[in-house]
């Protein structure tokens, strides 16, 4: 029986320079008539998971001066090993454990973060044993870099079932480096693996399962609602936007029934980050933050004064606004091109909109781009050009942060504003590369008209709407 294009999987190495003069390492390219089947795609994807502890490893190592010696200020960000774990663990009595956030009160967790978010770092607290103040932190930290390490693993494994065909694709979550820098910074990678599962439960066509994990993901962040409506988007061209009514409904009764669960006892609990993002400031790595750096030194040197502070209101219309356009350039890119985009590229795009828009843009941020650009399948040149400016700005945001206490030693604010805009134009980078290959215009796309692996119920639809612009 004869082999078909169906069977066959997508090898990097015999189409991206990148991974071809990598893959010297382990062997060499894939031969001209070698025929790897997709059902060996497991194979694959079990190697990937295993190679995910390369970043993982180099991520906790990068923390190793504060695991000895505490995250405290200003070594910290000199050190460049800040994470938000043990800080919210010690500030945010997290150590009161799981029973006391869902009771509310006096003494209880008041963790500033999404509902399952807070869950989970509530009931971690509760499994640190007595001790000194930075004996408690080391040990919360060693729970969530384990905890991490696999849900990274988990993003691996569902990325790869999502491309069958191309399922090292999902090299690029397993190897990325900006998983190596930002991966124990925050707990984004527990929502980023909902998402991720959510999206291989479409691209299988199950969505009711695909329906509960984003309602799970949207309560750890709320990045994943874009996900949704980029499904939502190609469904309508496809004309069965229909078939997203079952995922939507089982995400909101999810997403409900997190909250309830919380709020049954901590009302405050339930919707604090919410609460709080309206009322904040603009915080590192948003073009916002202008207005909040130190402004007697190195603004200026570059030939620019520094804008006045927007006010929380403003800021929060402005991060609204970066909502509203990237729902309606996504309408724009999934309904009026020639080729129906992809579920990945849609998402990619509208996400990267928000996260460049919103009140901050922190360096954990980051990775919710690194799923979406596997599933995308863009080169690993691109990938390394976004990469190399997050180490930039990684490197900038502590230093800049070490110079508010050792101003002779830190950052000048011109330069970390330099640093920054390089971060926003690789990121506007990485946007036009997933806009011309969702327009069909990049030569290197293996099969640029194959079917999207994330269609889900949606293959081989023929298309129903498309906006002619102009």
């Amino acid at each position: 029986m004869g082999v078909t294009a169906a069977d066959r999987v997508v090898v990097p190495s015999r189409e991206d320079p990148v991974a071809r003069s990598a893959s010297v390492v382990a062997g060499g390219p894939l031969g001209r008539y070698a025929v790897p089947l997709a059902r060996g795609w497991r194979r694959l994807a079990a190697g990937l998971v295993a190679a995910s502890c390369v970043p993982m490893a180099a991520s906790v190592a990068l923390r190793g001066y504060c695991i000895d010696a505490g995250w405290s200020s200003p070594d910290q960000f000199f050190h460049m090993c800040y994470s938000d774990l043990p800080a919210t663990f010690g500030d945010q009595n997290l150590g009161a454990g799981l029973g006391a956030f869902l009771a509310g009160g006096v003494g209880a967790p008041t963790p500033v973060q999404p509902p399952l978010t807070a869950l989970l770092l509530a009931f971690t607290g509760g499994l640190v044993p007595d001790g000194s103040a930075q004996a408690r932190a080391r040990f919360y930290f060693g729970i969530w870099a384990v905890l991490i390490a696999l849900l990274l693993a988990v993003t691996v494994w569902f990325t790869a079932a999502a491309v069958r065909r191309m399922p090292m694709r999902a090299a690029h979550v397993a190897l990325s480096p900006v998983v190596a820098l930002t991966a124990v910074v925050s707990p984004d990678l527990l929502g980023v693996a909902l998402a991720s599962g959510a999206l291989w439960a479409w691209s299988r066509s199950r969505p009711v399962i695909s329906g509960v994990l984003f309602g799970l993901a949207i309560s750890a962040r709320s990045y994943p609602v874009l996900l949704l409506v980029a499904i939502a988007l190609v469904a309508v061209r496809a004309g069965r936007g229909r078939t997203v009514l079952p995922v939507a409904g089982a995400a909101i009764v999810t997403f409900a029934a997190v909250v309830a669960l919380v709020a049954l006892g901590n009302p405050g609990g339930a919707m604090r980050a919410y609460s709080t993002w309206v009322g904040a400031e603009a915080g590192f790595g948003s073009p916002w933050v202008l207005g909040q750096l130190a402004r007697p030194d190195g603004a200026q040197s570059l030939g620019f004064s520094l804008p006045e502070p927007l006010s929380p209101s403003a800021l929060t219309l402005l991060a609204a606004a970066g909502w509203l356009v990237a729902i309606l350039v996504g309408a724009w890119l999934a309904w009026s091109g020639e080729r129906r985009p992809g579920v990945a590229e849609v998402s990619l795009v509208m996400v990267a909109i928000v996260l460049v828009t919103g009140k901050s843009f922190p360096v954990q941020a980051s990775i919710w781009l690194v799923p979406l650009v596997a599933l995308v399948g863009i080169q690993w040149r691109d990938h390394l050009i976004w990469s190399g400016a997050e180490a930039l700005h990684f490197g900038a945001v502590w230093l800049y942060l070490a110079g508010s206490s050792v101003a002779d030693r830190g950052l000048p604010s011109g330069w970390y504003l330099l640093l920054l805009l390089v971060r926003l134009l690789a990121i506007g980078w990485l946007v036009v590369q997933v806009w011309w290959q969702a327009r069909d215009r990049m030569p290197h796309v293996v099969s640029p008209r194959e079917t999207d692996p994330l269609a889900g119920p949606l293959r081989d639809a023929p298309d129903a709407l498309i906006v002619r612009v102009g």
